[in-house]
Order: structure tokens, then C-alpha cells, then sequence
């Protein structure tokens, strides 16, 4: 009888496990065919030789995030045939381009695919046609509505956002702000920032401010020290934040000088935004790395979009390579109802199946939070899957990420 029962025991245990090994043996079967850029970076490099040979440039120049904004790809003629654009799609893209700028960098454009006309990178960085359909509005979450003085956007108690520029190293296609990206780029003169800093001055509730654009980074170096100085001579400001894509679509961006400038100013947050694992490359793991030993924490904000994320196994890959850079998963965000993006646009319950898939099968880590925002400045509200079934005075009732029940005392 002891002989049987340690061996029921011992098969308990390998069934256990074994079921544990089974819940991600789909995943398993599919990561290494969803492809990181470190992993693709034979395909990227000949892309890259491609897009220097046709600018002239020196390895030097494409390491030089000036040269890659001077260099910046604005005309469809100028890239169409390193990325396998036709003529009738050509026609398009010229149409939405009189309605909605565009601009990509070498760097991302050498990220594309041109043997894949549904690559993600693509998708987020070329115009299309689809951008004409006029569903939506240029504020849903009406930004204008909150904002008390020039440049502030103030939805919460105790911070705000500054919008510093109108800049980008690339105008992603969903982009929320794409009504303050107009026919030049403009980074916002001092008296401007300072009268914005002057507000979080006199309203000592403040204690977190996020500066972002466009993307933030694209001030230069002596602005965002300018900024940091001012910011921390208030006393009640606590937390300093940047929203920034540039280790993500202009990681040369991300400067020795640039990170011992922000260094000195901790407590000091960056927020990227890497949507495709495809963006994971070895300059944006250099960049997010260069970041982290300075001492700096890093959260991603993922936008869930349509052709390019919206797959629970395409997050799960992503997020898992985030923190190999040390990148956190902090957001996934719903799209925004933004107008000339309704094919970006996805179903709440995509959200919820992605978040339902990271729960319990990857490291808590790995897994951000779901969030909608409440048109009309409502502000971000979590989506989470319902694990609470019941709860009552006495026991409250879940169920676990494998839909197993069970109670606990609620007393």
C-alpha cells in the first residue's frame, strides 16, 4: 500500500507539471517564428546597406541621429522601391500625404520587410490608403478641453503633461496628435515652457510631470536640462517623466551625453512605446540599456493595433523581450478613435483574450494593464478579465487563470 500510494503521489506531481508544461506548448510552438529585429538582423542589415548606399551615407552618418532626422524619408518616390511599394499603392500613399504628413527615419524604414506587405513596421510607419475613411474625430480625448494654460494637458489631481514639440524621428500612422503635426517641425521656444512650468510652480498639488510632444526627445540637449533644472527647483514636483519613441524608431537618439544630462535629475521615469518585437533590435537594446544603467526605470506603453499586435502570442513574445532589455510592460492601450485611423481600430475583447493569455502563463512582469480612455478627457480606465465570481459578507469566489474555482473567508 506505501508503495502504491508514493507512486499515485509521484504521478500527481508529473501530471501537475506535465499540464503546467502543456498550458504554453502552443506559444512554444510559434515564438520562434514570431521574430524579434535582433533575430531578423541579417534581413534588417540588407535593408540598411540598401537605404545607405541610395543616401550616400558613412557609417558614421547613420549612427548620427541628426543626420537620421535631415535624412528623414517625406516622399513616397524616394522609398517606394526598397520597400516593394506598386504604382496603384504609390497613388495612394500620395493622396493621404496631402491630408496627413509623413515622415520615417532610415533607421525605421530599414526595419521593414519588403517581401511582406502586412509587416507590422510597414504597417505603423507607410501611409495607406485607409487613412481617407473619415470616421473619428483629431481630439477624441479632447485635450483642448484640459488645458489650462498653453501647452498643458491636466486630467488628474496631482500631474500633468507639457507638450514640449510637434517632432517625431517618425509620425506613426495611429498617432493621437497627428492634428499638431503640420507642414514643419517645431520645438516650442523657452518663454512658452516656462510659462507651462510656471503653472506646476503655482499649483503645489503637482508632484509628477510628464514631458512629452510629439516625442520629447527630440530637444535638444540643453532644452531638457533646461527643463530639468526648472523642474527641480520646485519643490513640490517629486517625479519627472519622458514619453519618447526614439529608442524605438531613433535609438541614436539616446546619446552618452543625453543620459548623464538626465542622471543627475533623479527621480527621472522614460516611457517608450514599442509595439512590434520586431522593433527589438541591437540599437534600441543599446539605447534601453544605456537608459537602465544610468540608473533610469523604463515602461512601455503598447498600442494595440490591428494588423500589428492584436495576437495574444505577438504580445506575449514582445513583452517577454522587453524585460531581456529591461523594459517593463507598464500599458497596453486601446486604441483611440482617432479620425484616419479606424483600420488600426480593434475589439475590446481582443484586449481582454491578450490579457487573459499573459495572466498566469508568463512572469507577472510581462503582463501591463489594459487600458480605454474615457472619450472627452475621462481619463484611463484598467480593463481587467473578471476573476472575482462572487463576493459576499462572509467568502468571496474566483476562478484562476486556468478557469479553476475557488473561495476564500471573507469575514
Amino acid at each position: 500500500m506505501r508503495n502504491s500510494a508514493v507512486k499515485t503521489e509521484y504521478q500527481t506531481k508529473t501530471d501537475r507539471f506535465d499540464r503546467l508544461r502543456d498550458s504554453i506548448a502552443d506559444y512554444l510552438q510559434r515564438k520562434d517564428r514570431i521574430l524579434t529585429g535582433i533575430e531578423d538582423e541579417e534581413r534588417i542589415e540588407i535593408q540598411k546597406k540598401k537605404i545607405m548606399d541610395r543616401l550616400g551615407a558613412s557609417e558614421e552618418q547613420w549612427n548620427d541621429y541628426k543626420w537620421q532626422l535631415a535624412n528623414r524619408f517625406t516622399d513616397i518616390k524616394d522609398f517606394a522601391d526598397l520597400i516593394g511599394i506598386s504604382p496603384e499603392v504609390m497613388a495612394g500613399i500620395k493622396e493621404v500625404g496631402r491630408i496627413y504628413r509623413y515622415a520615417i527615419s532610415p533607421y525605421y524604414l530599414s526595419l521593414i520587410n519588403p517581401d511582406d506587405l502586412s509587416c507590422p513596421i510597414r504597417r505603423q510607419a507607410v501611409p495607406s490608403s485607409d487613412e481617407l475613411q473619415a470616421c473619428g474625430d483629431l481630439d477624441p480625448m479632447d485635450e483642448a478641453g484640459w488645458t489650462p494654460v498653453d501647452l498643458v494637458t491636466r486630467r488628474y489631481p496631482d500631474r500633468l503633461i507639457i507638450k514640449v514639440t510637434n517632432v517625431c524621428g517618425m509620425y506613426c500612422r495611429f498617432c493621437q496628435r497627428r492634428r499638431l503635426i503640420g507642414e514643419s517641425d517645431n520645438n516650442v521656444p523657452w518663454d512658452k515652457i516656462k510659462t507651462a512650468i510656471d503653472y506646476v510652480r503655482e499649483n503645489e498639488e503637482i508632484r509628477d510631470v510628464l514631458i512629452t510632444g510629439g516625442d520629447a526627445f527630440m530637444l535638444s540637449d540643453s532644452m531638457i536640462e533646461r527643463i530639468l533644472i526648472s523642474l527641480r527647483e520646485i519643490d513640490h514636483v517629486e517625479i519627472i517623466r519622458f514619453g519618447t519613441r526614439t529608442p524605438v524608431t531613433l535609438p541614436q537618439r539616446i546619446t552618452e551625453n543625453l543620459v548623464n544630462i538626465l542622471k543627475k535629475y533623479h527621480p527621472v521615469y522614460v516611457n517608450t512605446h514599442f509595439n512590434s518585437p520586431r522593433e527589438i533590435t541591437k540599437e534600441s537594446k543599446e539605447a534601453c540599456e544605456r537608459l537602465a544603467n544610468a540608473g533610469i526605470p523604463l515602461g512601455n506603453q503598447m498600442v494595440l493595433l490591428n494588423g500589428v499586435n492584436n495576437d495574444p502570442y505577438i504580445v506575449r513574445k514582445l513583452n517577454q523581450s522587453l524585460l531581456k532589455i529591461r523594459v517593463k510592460p507598464y500599458y497596453i492601450f486601446h486604441p483611440k478613435t482617432v479620425k484616419g485611423t479606424s483600420h488600426f481600430w480593434v475589439r475590446i475583447e481582443e484586449g481582454m483574450e491578450i490579457m487573459e493569455s499573459l495572466r498566469g502563463r508568463t512572469s507577472g512582469m510581462a503582463v501591463p494593464t489594459y487600458i480605454v480612455n474615457g472619450p472627452g478627457g475621462l481619463g484611463k480606465t484598467p480593463i481587467l478579465p473578471n476573476y472575482l465570481m462572487y463576493i459576499g459578507a462572509e467568502k468571496a469566489v474566483f476562478r484562476n487563470w486556468e478557469g479553476k474555482i475557488f473561495e476564500i473567508d471573507n469575514k
